[in-house]
């Protein structure tokens, strides 16, 4: 996370945007953007989209400002590849994201390898909610996804679940070690920002 602070106030200062004017933007606390400029607080996932969003920019290009570009008029050939243990960190009180193939931008979804550290619903100060939709694979231990307007659901090794990303959801590990699951996210959003 150290290179996102310097990365959002290289990125307000080309806009000549003030922190007031970011939070209009992206709809975040003034408060919370600044913790975030100075390695204070690290971002939740939905705090990163609405970044991404509020810039006008891929999440990727939040960690890296040259990311590599998608192809112009339609043309295919991109790819990435991140070897095991590599990738962008972003932890978070109740996961331990590693972004994969971050060096792509205006992809049409976000993948990442996540250990669950939550052990309770409570571990969380609100649902996790955001823009796309969303499916995540375990690899390791036993989770239980709380969704709002469903039953909690308990995933073995194997099991997946794919989720509207805008209702409130929340995974939690049931394991003595901490769950691993392989996690996908559509980053497509509506509005003026949408990515492409």
């Amino acid at each position: 996370m150290s290179e996102l602070g310097p990365r959002l106030r290289g990125l307000r200062s080309e806009r000549q945007w003030t922190l007031e004017a970011t939070s209009q933007a992206t709809g975040l606390a003034r408060s919370t953007l600044s913790k975030i400029e100075n390695g204070q607080m690290s971002p939740t996932y939905e705090a990163l989209i609405k970044l991404a969003q509020g810039f006008g920019v891929d999440i990727s290009e939040l960690f890296e400002p040259h990311a590599a570009q998608a192809i112009q008029g339609g043309g295919s050939g991109r790819r990435s590849i991140t070897r095991a243990g590599q990738g962008q960190r972003l932890d978070t009180p109740v996961y331990q994201h590693l972004l994969l193939c971050n060096d792509l931008s205006n992809k049409r979804m976000t993948p990442f390898h996540s250990t669950i550290v939550a052990r309770s619903f409570n571990d969380f100060a609100d649902w996790d909610r955001h823009p796309g939709e969303e499916l995540f694979y375990v690899l390791q231990g036993r989770v239980e996804l709380h969704t709002e307007f469903y039953q909690p659901e308990r995933l073995d090794v194997g099991d997946c679940a794919y989720l509207d990303s805008r209702m409130g959801h929340r995974v939690i590990s049931l394991s003595k070690k901490d769950a691993l699951v392989l996690w996908v996210s559509t980053t497509l959003a509506e509005g003026p920002h949408a990515i492409p």
